[in-house]
């Protein structure tokens, strides 16, 4: 199974990438900032985790406010470098675990935490940030992450108790996940600081020390806490520190502190700490629990492999399947369409699509898109394109004319997702032929 082997807490300021970028390590100002974090890093190479699941806010970088979730899960096999306005970092993309990941996006769904889930989205200063500090990465990172990112600036937002609750369902996520990976929670934000408003540059550093004494040792307290309490004690933006309690949850409730600092050079007090669990539960009782867990995660679509021709459209799918899903979704600009009916082996080339997918598309094989990994109400898209209708595809997905297939029905209407304007009628009728399987 995998385990989780410990925690690091950490600001993920600009600064500190600001800091390592311009080679500030000798500079009296800086040095403080690479001091803090050399016994996390020699940590870290002496124990080698696979995974590093990094609990961060993205701002506004990748996530904007025409969707803003809680709780964002990344669920891909890449992370890049998000551009936050004046260029990149020159960082290398880091590796998603994308089975721990879905593994745990299932276990939460199933504890009814509602998620959200991305892939392709570049990751900000939040994650990487700190994880360029933390992880050597000349020349590719160390092993792989998972990214949690947490919305805490539109509210409201979550609690720091359900933070910690989310943090508890972690555990229980990461602990039965079946193959043999070590673990470790980055829980990232804060501490004090206020960024904008007549309360711009506000610090409490007694704040933050007493801050840092109770997640160790009474996180009860931080969790009675409101938002409120957060912003006065520390400033507005410092409530984003709820994302500690994560991590916290998925510790036990005795921590061993292997290390903590603190430095507060200009906007935001820097801490970063490194936490151990006290004890070690009980094998036996815990491979009991991790099965009782994956159970639990079966128990809502147990059975579903039973239902002949039926495909699941699964977070494993929604990875597998994402670069044709995200080809055939563009279809819903007006631009695109244009250019895929004028010339659509210069679109498949643009995306980059393999060989069998370029195939799959260009004789429309809409049962074996679905086998594939198409969803399919891109399909229905594609087939309002092209002027093939709904029942078109229904009838090739049974692998009927549609005739055959209409005689099934209640009526032989026709129809599909396109538009006023859009093929219908003798155009569908056309293409019948290539709706057949």
């Amino acid at each position: 199974m995998a385990n989780i082997i410990g925690a690091i807490a950490s600001s993920h300021t600009p600064t500190i990438g600001f800091a390592l970028d311009t080679g500030k390590q000798n500079d009296p100002a800086w040095a403080p900032i690479f001091k803090a974090y050399e016994p996390v890093q020699q940590w870290l190479a002496e124990k080698k985790p696979d995974v590093l699941l990094v609990v961060y806010n993205d701002h506004v970088t990748s996530f904007f406010f025409d969707h803003y979730s809680a709780f964002a899960l990344g669920i891909g096999d890449q992370y890049r470098v998000a551009d936050e306005g004046g260029g990149a970092r020159d960082l290398p993309p880091v590796a998603g675990h994308a089975g721990l990941a879905r593994h745990i996006g299932q276990s939460l769904m199933a504890d009814e935490f509602d998620m959200s889930f991305f892939q392709d989205k570049p990751l900000d200063h939040g994650c990487f940030s700190p994880l360029s500090i933390l992880w050597p990465h000349e020349g590719g990172w160390p092993g792989s992450i998972v990214p949690l990112q947490c919305g805490v600036l539109q509210f409201p937002v979550p609690s720091a108790r359900r933070c910690f609750k989310l943090g508890q369902g972690l555990r229980r996520a990461i602990e039965s996940y079946p193959e043999d990976l070590n673990v470790v929670l980055v829980a990232t934000g804060g501490l004090s600081h206020q960024v904008h408003g007549e309360r711009a540059g506000f610090n409490n550093t007694p704040w933050d020390h007493q801050f840092l004494d109770l997640f160790e040792k009474d996180p009860e307290t931080l969790l009675n806490m409101t938002h409120a309490d957060f912003a006065r004690l520390g400033g507005w933006e410092s409530a984003e520190v709820v994302m500690w309690m994560v991590a916290r949850g998925a510790m036990a409730s005795k921590l061993r502190c292997l290390h903590r600092e603190y430095y507060l050079p200009s906007m935001t007090g820097i801490a970063v700490a490194l936490y151990e669990n006290e004890a070690n539960p009980d094998p036996a009782l815990s491979a009991k629990a991790n099965e009782r867990q994956r159970a639990h995660m079966r128990h809502q679509t147990a059975g579903v492999e039973e239902l002949e021709g039926t495909y699941p459209f699964t977070l494993q799918r929604s990875v597998e399947g994402y670069r044709i899903n995200k080809y055939l979704h563009q279809l819903v600009q007006p631009e695109f369409r244009a250019r895929f009916l004028a010339d659509p082996q210069a679109t498949y080339e643009e995306a980059g699509l393999l060989p069998e997918e370029r195939d799959l598309i260009t004789r429309r094989d809409w049962q074996g898109l679905i086998r594939y990994g198409a969803i399919f109400f891109l399909l229905e898209k594609l087939g309002a394109v092209v002027g093939v209708s709904n029942l078109h595809i229904y009838a090739a997905m049974r692998g009927e004319t549609l005739e055959d297939f209409q005689k099934t029905r209640n009526t032989r209407a026709l129809y599909s997702v396109a538009g006023a304007g859009a093929a219908s009628g003798a155009d569908w009728n056309k293409d019948q032929d290539q709706s057949r399987s």
